[in-house]
């Protein structure tokens, strides 16, 4: 959703795991927590409250993009913060999805793979493009393909 945090996501969306019982869970989250200020030690604390709640079920961990490159990144402090936290915190959800035995899947390279293509950003110069999401989604499926089993 966009504009969710990792606090929206523990409110709207941890609770449908009950109903929906899903044979997997892929968790990209943070960009949000990082522009809205949040610090890491308030990231880490979210995270460990999601990964608490889908720990019994098949898990993948997906980096944050880098999105350092994307017009909108200059109000946001632009490009060489925007790199900076988005390493951090990407650390830190690295640690936490490898603490808890969850695949963990980087899609750095893949989300600078196509800058300047087109169709690579929205329209919004923000947030990704169509693209860009199927070249995540390429990433992801073929690491995710050998042991999945529904």
């Amino acid at each position: 959703m966009n504009g969710f945090t990792t606090l929206d996501l523990i409110r709207d969306e941890l609770p449908y795991l009950d109903r929906i019982k899903p044979d997997l869970v892929t968790i990209l989250i943070g960009v949000n927590d990082l522009v809205q200020r949040r610090t890491t030690d308030q990231y880490r604390q979210s995270l460990q409250a999601i990964h608490d709640r889908v720990a019994e079920l098949h898990v993948v961990a997906v980096s944050i993009p880098d999105w350092s490159f994307v017009p909108a990144a200059a109000d946001f402090g632009g490009s060489d913060r925007v790199s900076r936290l988005t390493e951090v915190f990407n650390e830190v959800a690295k640690e936490e999805a490898t603490a808890r035995r969850f695949e963990w899947i980087d899609i750095t390279e893949v989300s600078r793979s196509g800058v300047g293509s087109p169709g690579w950003i929205a329209s919004d110069r923000l947030h990704p493009g169509d693209a860009q999401y199927a070249a995540w989604a390429n990433v992801i499926w073929e690491r995710i393909r050998p042991g999945f089993k529904p």
